[in-house]
């Protein structure tokens, strides 16, 4: 027999298959808040369809987005005016970075994609003094906490999936801003990584499936 707590949670995935919305963009705004009010260069990577690079150029006097997909590097061309100062190139995130220093650099739900090591070591690398690295990763649920937070999540999320579309007479999937896989690490193996690599960066466990970690190249 099919118990309460496997029902609810169909109803909550079934409910939630028929109202999306992007967990990532949820997020942008709260990057923005990280970053100072001007700065030179970023560097957005696993750019998508280019919002957060669009978003990035309300303060930034270049922007550079990458990603591995043709289609979204495609997509994220189409979407940005011609005047703006955002570009885009499909490319490998670990060989295809530009030779160049960026005062912010930016990598939301794709470093999961990645070997996190070197590419924690190459965003290190790329980041010039003073610059702001900020990544919105997805880890594996391994603690109490962890499992914890997603209980929390889940209805929360079909809350944010209501609002979000019910203006709409018929919700429909939308154009999520990049593709994800199932994360591999837990997010304590995550912090002690990342603190080895970029000492004094600040990670948070977020809702909706996230994490984030800021670091400042001193």
């Amino acid at each position: 027999m099919t118990t309460l707590p496997h029902r609810v949670l169909r109803a909550l995935e079934q409910f939630n298959a028929a109202h999306p919305w992007d967990h990532n963009a949820h997020y942008h705004r709260w990057i923005l808040r990280q970053l100072p009010r001007r700065f030179g260069s970023a560097l957005d990577v696993g750019s998508g369809s280019g919002d957060l690079a669009r978003l990035l150029a309300t303060r930034a006097g270049k922007v550079h987005g990458i990603d591995s997909d043709p289609e979204m590097t495609t997509q994220a061309k189409e979407l940005t005016p011609p005047a703006s100062p955002v570009t885009f190139t499909t490319a490998d995130a670990l060989t295809g970075i530009p030779s160049d220093s960026y005062d912010v650099i930016t990598c939301v739900a794709a470093i999961h994609h990645l070997p996190f090591t070197d590419a924690l070591t190459l965003f290190r690398q790329h980041l010039a003094p003073g610059g702001t690295l900020v990544i919105l990763g997805l880890s594996h649920p391994a603690t109490p906490g962890d499992y914890l937070l997603g209980a929390v999540a889940s209805p929360l999320n079909a809350a944010m999936g209501w609002l979000k579309n019910r203006d709409r007479t018929a919700p429909r999937p939308i154009s999520m801003t990049a593709r994800t896989r199932p994360a591999d690490m837990s997010f304590p193996d995550i912090v002690r990584e990342a603190h080895s690599l970029l000492p004094g960066a600040r990670l948070r466990r977020r809702l909706f499936w996230r994490y984030t970690l800021v670091w400042r190249h001193r």
